[in-house]
């Protein structure tokens, strides 16, 4: 789904960026330009991008407990 119109970032975008390491919402908008412009979309992506951190921390959690 598109999340930001102005720069065309899908929640899929969001979800990459953290699972390349970006863990604040601030170094997103810097990297993506995501609810940078008119600002319609903020809430939005900052709900997508604290749901792909719970994913990650889930997802991470769960493997390093598998691991051990």
């Amino acid at each position: 789904m598109i999340v930001c119109l102005c720069h065309r970032v899908s929640d899929r975008d969001i979800a990459a960026a953290v699972e390349s390491g970006t863990r604040c919402f601030d170094v997103l908008q810097d990297d993506l330009r995501v609810a940078s412009s008119c600002g319609c979309c903020h809430d939005c992506a900052r709900e997508v991008f604290d749901t792909a951190l719970a994913r990650h921390a889930g997802a991470t959690s769960s493997g390093a407990a598998q691991a051990a």
